[in-house]
């Protein structure tokens, strides 16, 4: 039984570490098409006009940036911002992310190995525990860190100095932030979603840099179909790039680019499998909603963290769903989409 299961597991192994491999490479490539200053990152132009003059500012002064607060849905740029701010300055940039910052002793360790000016970037930072939060308050403020030293009535606090340094924070979810925090980023800049023409040059640049050939119209098509999000044009041109390979295409054009998309199922709204299952549950199994939040989830078998996070802004913004007191409720739009006929009234 043993000498049977062993192939199984060694296939298994294997396909395990060309998944881990994939999405590996699938990062690089995402690090390889980030813009890598104020002057190629597109689009968010009231944001870097205020960036790029508060950099200025700091630099003049030979003082570190004020805290930077990034919120806004995934894939529009936070990221990609802290570290154009740390090249900007000429400082080094550490980067963690809330979930993996577990002790409070772990944040104070990496505050006081920063370097004057550094950028300290924190991605999740909602995320974060609250005792590990309060180390921040200090630092923040006033640069300095609270050491509880020994345990019991023998406990004592102490101060320890650390270097100025910029903390840049990134969420998703702003509005689970506590306000102590929040109130201590002296910056706090909501992107936005992305246009057509400015996911159309992102498009560009980013075959460009990965040497496809694109006409006109097929940039356009990757843009129109890409939720007004850069990472997921980005993912769909690499999508759109192998099907050109595969079928011997040496442009990618419109026709090349539909053809792509089709078989990636991903509609004229940009739309997958999954944003139409969201549609299809809250018009078909709860009667066009209102419907809350977890008992969506539930029905689509999706965790409710990413329903809210990484799905439904887009769904929002475009107007296919709405929040209401009493949960979310399909609209016309939905209704229209999907080729369905509504019944009763919005609530």
């Amino acid at each position: 039984m043993k000498a049977k299961q062993a192939p199984e597991a060694a296939g298994a192994s294997a396909q395990a570490l060309a998944a881990a491999a994939a999405t590996e490479e699938e990062r690089v490539l995402d690090v390889s098409l980030r813009p890598r200053s104020l002057g190629e990152f597109v689009g968010q132009d009231r944001i870097k006009k205020i960036l790029g003059m508060s950099i200025e500012a700091a630099r003049q002064r030979s003082e570190p940036l004020d805290h930077v607060l990034f919120s806004g849905p995934p894939g529009l740029g936070k990221t990609s911002l802290a570290h154009i701010i740390a090249r900007e300055l000429g400082v080094n940039l550490r980067s963690t992310s809330g979930p993996a910052i577990e002790r409070a002793g772990d944040l104070a360790a990496i505050v006081a190995d920063l370097e004057r000016g550094d950028v300290f970037f924190i991605d999740e930072i909602h995320r974060l525990a609250r005792p590990v939060e309060e180390i921040l308050y200090p630092a923040m403020e006033d640069y300095e860190l609270n050491i509880v030293v020994g345990k019991g009535a023998g406990a004592r606090s102490m101060k320890l100095a650390v270097k100025p340094f910029t903390l840049v924070g990134a969420t998703t979810r702003s509005g689970l932030l506590s306000s102590p925090l929040r109130d201590r980023f002296g910056q706090h800049f909501h992107l936005d979603f992305y246009d057509q023409p400015e996911l159309t040059e992102i498009v560009r640049r980013s075959a460009r840099l990965l040497e496809v050939k694109t006409d006109e119209g097929g940039a356009v098509e990757i843009a129109s179909r890409s939720r007004g999000t850069p990472r997921i044009a980005n993912r769909i041109l690499r999508r759109v790039r192998d099907f050109a390979q595969v079928n011997a295409a040496p442009i990618v054009t419109q026709a090349v680019a539909l053809g792509a998309l089709e078989l990636l199922d991903i509609d004229q709204c940009g739309f997958d499998k999954m944003d139409r299952d969201i549609l299809s549950a809250i018009i078909d199994k709860f009667d066009g909603g209102p419907v809350g939040v977890e008992s969506l989830a539930a029905a689509i078998g999706e965790e409710s963290d990413t329903l809210e996070e990484v799905y439904e802004p887009y769904l929002l913004q475009e107007g296919f769903i709405a929040r209401t007191s009493r949960g979310r409720v399909a609209t016309q739009r939905a209704y229209s989409h999907l080729g369905r006929t509504r019944r009763g009234t919005l609530l």
